[in-house]
């Protein structure tokens, strides 16, 4: 359901609700300003482009998504993936690939596959944003420390080139940048700051520095870019062409994934912290449909922020309200206040990017899982990390998601067990039969757990290789939850080896959906109708009678 419905039929929408979604959405706004330029900058694109972004895919992800609470706009993850698109393909690749990973997104949630993306395991995720953080960190060193433009296409190259260029930093961009990161660290606890964003705070002291005393060399905004444009954009569509579209087609299944990844993250966050519940599907439903409107306004990709949602929620916002609010503010701003932005310093933006790209590495969380997590899940998000930051963070997440798979196929073809039942455990079953002993001639067998294709060698290696010849074989399939294809495969070659050698083979107590496929690929043809019985005494009682010769079957 959209969220905005959601919240009209719930009342949320009522003027006694107005003042503190209104106050929320001003706030949110407020703080996504510094953030929405940093971003943009660091994506390759020009600052203005962020705000866009916020302001489009903010109005519509509130519109249109399945959470009342997300507050959507550029964020810190997508910074190297964008990078990169820009940097080879333009910002018109950019857009083009934006618009395309909007369709993905549209399609994933009509599809309603939104619980699909819920199941990245927790080592891939934290592996691939705190490589992410660490890449931004390294980034923004050029404009915090002032040092000239680096080259290198690996990140050790880039690495090295930076701290080779280190002694050559210009000072008075360090002391603007250092003075900006103390900013963003402590505002909060300057008496009277308390509610004032930190970014804001530090963007709005190193730009009143910078414009009264104008350090030379001190780079900014209006330096590198000719300030921000006081307006709104017009429409405009990129020039897409089939070849441009192919070769955007990975990049834009990036964005697609991690902008829905980041998504439901945080409308899972907002849930936590307002105990709302969101629609997976609506909202991925509402990212795609910001996605594919924002670049015709000259922005880019957006997705749900994590931080600027948390905020949101701290600051009383209930409803879609405080969104809409938000995005307001910063229509307010570039119209009103734009030419004010042609002195924040590049060093400011940088120095709000680097508390970014800490929060973004969960540093805490990071080093707990180290310590804590079993070593496969360790291996798991230390190469994810590792290839996040030397390789690249499709090939990272890829290669993450392939292991944990791996990792977990492995464990649970481990805890499949094929054991034989002894004698002493059927005592009751034996008496209701009306036997004091199990007749020499039967073994029973019960299987525990899924029988899929990797555990498919153990059932086999048990089952075909029984101490004896019995006479009979009793199969329990009451634990046996699914079976695929190539378990089924292996269970009806098992049978035939064992009819080769004589032996009657009887299975039971199949839940409704193994049974089922036991029926169509022919399993219960293999051993005879007769032989299959719902319930294991009835496979017991006939088993006896035929092993003692009372029973013809």
């Amino acid at each position: 359901m959209i969220a905005i419905g959601e919240a009209w039929k719930a009342g949320l929408l009522g003027r006694k609700h107005w003042l503190r979604n209104l106050v929320s959405g001003v706030i949110v706004g407020i703080v996504a300003l510094p953030l929405a330029m940093a971003f943009a900058i660091a994506s390759g694109v020009k600052p203005e482009q962020g705000i866009y972004t916020a302001i489009i895919g903010g109005l519509l992800v509130s519109l249109f998504g399945g959470s009342r609470l997300q507050i959507a706009g550029p964020t810190g993850a997508f910074i190297v993936i964008l990078a990169g698109v820009t940097a080879k393909h333009g910002v018109d690749g950019l857009q083009i690939a934006t618009m395309m990973a909007g369709a993905m997104l549209l399609l994933l949630g009509v599809a309603r596959l939104g619980a699909i993306i819920k199941f990245i395991p927790d080592p891939v995720i934290v592996g691939f944003t705190a490589g992410i953080g660490v890449i931004i960190w390294i980034g923004q060193w050029k404009d915090f420390f002032g040092l000239p433009a680096i080259s290198g296409e690996h990140f050790h190259e880039k690495l090295w080139h930076l701290l080779q260029a280190l002694p050559d930093l210009h000072m008075a961009t360090t002391l603007l940048a250092a003075l900006s990161l103390l900013l963003v660290v402590t505002a909060s606890k300057i008496p009277g700051l308390k509610r004032v964003p930190g970014p804001l705070v530090a963007m709005t002291v190193a730009t009143a520095i910078q414009s009264a005393f104008h350090f030379e060399g001190v780079a900014t905004i209006g330096s590198a870019f000719g300030g921000i444009p006081q307006g709104l954009p017009a429409l405009s569509l990129p020039e897409i062409t089939l070849s441009r579209v192919i070769d955007l087609i990975g990049p834009a299944f990036t964005i697609a994934m991690l902008g829905a990844i980041e998504s439901l993250l945080s409308a899972m966050v907002a849930d936590g912290m307002a105990g709302t519940k969101h629609d997976s599907n609506q909202e991925l439903i509402g990212q795609g449909i910001a996605n594919l409107v924002t670049p015709l306004f000259g922005g880019f990709a957006a997705t749900g922020a994590i931080a600027r949602t948390a905020t949101n929620i701290r600051n009383g916002g209930t409803s879609p309200l405080a969104g809409i609010t938000h995005a307001v503010t910063l229509v307010f701003i570039i119209l009103f206040l734009a030419p004010l932005a042609a002195n924040i310093p590049m060093c400011a933006l940088a120095a709000i990017l680097f508390v970014v790209a800490y929060n973004m590495s969960e540093l805490k969380h990071f080093k707990r899982m180290v310590q804590r997590a079993p070593r496969a899940d360790v291996s798991i998000l230390l190469i994810t990390f590792s290839l996040t930051v030397f390789s690249d963070l499709v090939i990272a997440v890829n290669i993450g998601v392939i292991l944990a798979m791996l990792h977990f196929m492995r464990r649970m073809a481990s805890s499949v067990e094929v054991q034989q039942v002894v004698e002493h455990e059927l005592e009751e079953e034996l008496r209701t039969n009306g036997h004091a002993h199990l007749p020499p001639g039967i073994l029973i067998y019960t299987i525990e757990g899924p029988l899929f294709f990797a555990a498919a060698e153990t059932f086999e290696r048990v089952l075909a290789q029984t101490h004896t010849d019995p006479r009979l074989l009793i199969i329990r399939l009451k634990r046996v939850p699914f079976m695929d294809i190539t378990g089924l495969q292996v269970l009806e070659e098992v049978i035939q080896q064992l009819h080769k050698r004589n032996i009657v083979v009887k299975l039971c107590e199949a839940n409704t959906k193994v049974l089922g496929k036991l029926d169509r690929v022919g399993i219960l043809q293999e051993i005879g109708p007769e032989h299959y019985h719902a319930d294991f005494n009835s496979a017991l009682a006939k088993a006896v009678s035929h092993v003692e010769g009372t029973s013809t079957l």
